[in-house]
C-alpha cells in the first residue's frame, strides 16, 4: 500500500459536481492499493498516519499528531500511485489491485483509520472521476509505502 499524505488547512472532493467530502485542518490521504497488499499493511499505515507528528506545536515545530490536533481526514483512492514508468511514456498500472481486491482493503483502511483517530473519516468515491481540491499547509507532503517501511 502506498499513501501520499498532505497536511491541509482545507480540502474537498467533488464527484459529478457534488461535494462528497470537505474538511478543514487535517490531512488528505491519497491511497493506492496493490495486489500484494493485506489488512496488515492497512493497519500499519493507519497507526503510522494517526500518530505521525506533522502538525505544529505552540513553538511552530512539527511535534503534534493528527490525534493531538483533533484533525480531520479525507481518504481518496488513487490507483495511479502504483504507476510503473520505467518503460516507454505510457505508465503501466499492472501492480495496482483490481477492484475486487482493492475495494475491501480501501474500506478496511477507512474503518481502521476511524478507529485510530476515534472520529469519522471522509472519502471520495472509489473508482470515480474526482476533483480533489486542497490547500497544502506548509507545504507538508509525505510518501509512505507499507512494503518499504522507512
Amino acid at each position: 500500500m502506498r499513501v501520499v499524505i498532505q497536511r491541509v488547512s482545507k480540502a474537498s472532493v467533488e464527484v459529478e459536481n457534488n461535494i462528497t467530502a470537505k474538511i478543514d485542518t487535517g490531512i488528505l490521504v491519497l491511497l493506492g492499493v496493490e495486489h500484494a497488499d493485506s489488512e496488515e499493511d492497512a493497519s500499519w499505515l493507519c497507526k503510522k498516519i494517526a500518530n505521525l507528528r506533522i502538525f505544529d506545536d505552540e513553538n511552530g515545530v512539527m511535534n503534534r499528531s493528527l490525534i493531538e490536533v483533533d484533525g480531520e481526514v479525507i481518504v481518496v483512492s488513487q490507483f495511479t500511485l502504483h504507476a510503473a514508468t520505467k518503460k516507454g511514456n505510457r505508465p503501466s498500472y499492472i501492480k495496482a489491485a483490481k477492484p475486487e481486491t482493492a475495494i475491501p482493503l480501501y474500506e478496511y483502511f477507512v474503518r481502521n483509520l476511524e478507529t485510530e483517530i476515534n472520529k469519522p473519516v471522509q472519502t471520495g468515491k472509489f473508482g470515480a472521476m474526482m476533483d480533489v481540491h486542497l490547500t497544502n499547509s506548509g507545504p507538508v507532503t509525505i510518501l509512505i509505502d507499507s512494503k518499504n517501511k522507512e
